[in-house]
């Protein structure tokens, strides 16, 4: 073949490929019992802003299909609450400290075991479409179109196979419209895995017009720590700049006039109305998917996974972003759909990471799980097994400082019941009694009556960071 190709020949040209170059193995990846995969991840939707995690400020219908039809998880988590570190923690099963990417000027070592590579080998074709943001190019995808960067909203370039173009329109459409192009186009009798990254919700929140305009004269209730004071936290609360009062997105916006109380709700009051458009196109994006998935017959045979990257502050504390190891910031949403083997509606209260992704796929498509993979597959929990050794606490740990936002770096245990959060570089420490204080507004850690609590965290943070094979602390500060 001479001369250029288009994307729809160049999906077909990959997917004969792929046949051809396993041979027997392709064929074997026909049986029963292997499913596709498409895991969709978001960039900064919080849990708490879609409609079936309870949320009254945003309305996600499609989202809120997937939860009915699958299991919803309530209790998932990020090791690292920052975009490039979620995402090699989703390819490799491993946290920063062994993948190598702890923030976001790391480069991402491409040459590293991830689970792409291992789905490739098991006989899947895999695709990557939308945000990348490791730097270094795509491995182990028969075929990826990625954003360069953080990329843009509007008429947005992609890097498709290493060659930049430019394409009109709204990147959630888009991207959108590259992932049901690739379902259309790509070789059947194959298993595939397509990781779906969308940019939204991610900051500059730019919905698109017809979106914006819907949410025009919305208002929102602030949350109930939105004038959070922060004195009943370690300093590293009050020296973060993520302060809503303070936001520099809407400068040359705002009326005249203001008072610095009437300057923090009329940044509020903007900022949801961008973030909660922005996920409304989101949400309808995905459900195009869903629908698509159901037209052409792949529904029953193709494991569907919604996600973000991380958290987001939307007004807690007075804060927007994420990277602090408080509620907000670290759980995400987690919704899997499978119908073969998930009971719909299904609520899972277990702790999940995302470290347990990779190790997931691998398990459904009938793959080793590499022994240094520091996740479990989420298999039994799909399935509603009892599972009596599953986690019991989870270990978290952010590292970028003093770049953006200025958030101390800190690590930490999680458990039912309790938080214990480490800011090492200072040496202060907090305890939350998620129980009594589900807010985080009281830091009960020099209290008496919590001091056999902070001895028992302190032992499994011990243990944890052992099992996890976590580097010692540097020096603290002074």
């Amino acid at each position: 073949m001479s001369g250029p190709i288009d994307r729809r020949d160049f999906l077909k040209l990959m997917g004969a490929a792929g046949l051809t170059a396993l041979g027997g193995q392709a064929m074997g990846a026909e049986a029963p019992g292997r499913p596709n995969i498409i895991y969709i991840m978001s960039d900064d939707h919080a849990a708490h802003a879609l409609s079936c995690y309870g949320s009254t400020r945003g309305h996600t219908p499609n989202l809120d299909r997937l939860a009915r039809e699958g299991v919803r998880f309530t209790n998932a988590f990020v090791t690292n609450a920052l975009c490039a570190p979620s995402r090699a923690t989703l390819l490799t099963g491993k946290y920063s400290h062994l993948n190598g990417l702890r923030d976001n000027l790391d480069n991402f070592d491409g040459s590293q075991v991830t689970f792409p590579k291992l789905l490739q080998k098991a006989g899947y074709t895999t695709a990557l479409i939308g945000k990348w943001h490791l730097k270094s190019d795509p491995t182990g995808f028969d075929y990826w179109n990625i954003l360069p960067g953080q990329g843009i909203y509007d008429n947005p370039a992609f890097i498709e196979m290493g060659e930049r173009k430019t394409h009109p329109g709204y990147v959630t459409d888009v991207i959108t419209d590259f992932a049901i192009e690739y379902l259309r186009e790509r070789k059947e009798g194959q298993p595939f895995c397509l990781v779906l990254h969308h940019k939204a919700t991610h900051r500059p929140w730019k919905p698109d017009d017809e979106r914006r305009a819907s949410f025009e004269r919305k208002q929102f209730i602030t949350p109930a720590t939105f004038d959070d004071d922060y004195e009943g936290k370690a300093s590293a609360a009050a020296h973060a700049d993520m302060r809503i009062a303070n936001m520099p997105d809407y400068v040359d916006e705002e009326p005249e006039g203001l008072t610095p109380e009437e300057r923090k709700k009329w940044n509020y009051t903007r900022y949801m109305r961008d973030y909660f458009a922005n996920a409304t196109c989101l949400d309808e994006g995905i459900g195009r998917v869903l629908d698509h998935l159901k037209e052409s017959g792949l529904e029953r045979n193709t494991i569907v996974i919604y996600t973000s990257d991380n958290g987001f502050f939307l007004g807690e504390h007075g804060w927007y972003d994420k990277r602090f190891m408080y509620e907000e910031s670290i759980r995400v949403p987690l919704l899997i759909r499978y119908p073969g083997e998930t009971r719909p509606g299904r609520v899972e209260n277990r702790f999940v990471v995302n470290t347990d992704f990779a190790p997931t796929f691998l398990d459904y498509a009938g793959a080793r799980i590499p022994g240094d993979m520091q996740g479990q597959s989420l298999r039994p929990l799909m399935a509603g097994s009892a599972a009596p050794d599953w986690r019991k606490s989870v270990y978290y740990h952010y590292y970028e400082y003093p770049l953006s936002h200025r958030v101390r770096e800190h690590y930490g245990v999680r458990t039912e019941r309790y938080k214990l959060i480490h800011y090492y570089s200072m040496n202060e420490w907090e305890l939350f009694d998620l129980k009594t204080d589900p807010r985080e507004m009281k830091n009960v850690y020099s209290a008496s009556e919590y001091q056999p609590v902070v001895r028992e965290l302190k032992t499994e943070l011990a243990r944890l960071r052992k099992e996890l094979k976590v580097p010692d602390d540097p020096p603290a500060e002074g």
